[in-house]
């Protein structure tokens, strides 16, 4: 189960889904970055977006995942809120939802690290490009991570230097966006920064391929070894 609470993010009410195991903790904690198919009309509406939650609190993470989309109506069209949507908009919603971990009594603060899907797998290497304190970071598919979003926004590829924490990177390699020549490139900026990473890479998976909502999408296999390895990765970083 999760907990829905609300946040005042510039005059703007964000909607968060808390999860937590049972216990009283302190847990180390997961900012879960969303990803965007059904998620950007609401969290709730989701079952992939509570199935990730879910799978963090059994293996034994506290996480808040924001819902970065509040600047619109939930009904309005999804190209709309791609073409409309701001970097510096996300760093918020993104600090305040670091800030809920930080701040419960049920989080070690010296044990956070941020994970996403698809938009999120951008989300999350944008926002650890842009907090120091993250301990891990799992990127999944991340499209648009070459691209900057709003007026003046730098591109999170070109950021990656600030980043304080390992990374690890899960792409299909049947992907358009990414595409391997993309996570090629994301490879490469993240050695020359000297930031330590793994990726892994699955043939005969597409985006989205952890989906389950999505028949077509879906690679069982592919995913059920994705989440191995990525619990595995925060386990080692977190635990």
């Amino acid at each position: 189960m999760y907990e829905k609470r609300t946040v005042d993010i510039q005059g703007s009410p964000m909607e968060v889904l808390s999860f937590a195991p049972e216990g009283p903790g302190p847990f180390p904690g997961i900012v879960v970055a969303q990803h965007l198919p059904i998620a950007h009309e609401g969290l709730e509406k989701d079952p992939f977006t509570i199935d990730v939650g879910e799978r963090l609190a059994k293996a034994g993470y506290a996480s808040v995942t924001p819902y970065v989309f509040h600047w619109w109506d939930p009904e309005e069209d999804i190209a709309v809120k791609r073409e409309e949507f701001r970097d510096d908009r996300a760093v918020a919603d993104y600090n305040a939802a670091f800030d809920m971990l930080v701040r419960s009594d049920k989080v070690d603060e010296s044990r956070i690290g941020i994970m996403g899907h698809c938009w999120g797998g951008r989300l999350s290497w944008l926002h650890a490009c842009h907090n120091d304190q993250y301990k891990a970071l799992v990127t999944l598919y991340g499209g648009r991570i070459k691209l900057g979003m709003g007026d003046g926004a730098i591109a999170p590829i070109d950021l990656c230097g600030r980043m304080a924490c390992p990374v690890m990177g899960i792409f299909g390699n049947e992907d358009a966006n990414p595409s391997p020549a993309d996570v090629d490139d994301l490879d490469a900026a993240l050695t020359k920064a000297g930031v330590a990473h793994e990726f892994h890479r699955y043939d005969g998976a597409g985006h989205g391929f952890q989906d389950f909502c999505n028949d077509e999408r879906y690679r069982r296999e592919a995913s059920d070894d994705a989440w191995d390895k990525l619990l595995g990765f925060l386990d080692a970083n977190l635990k």
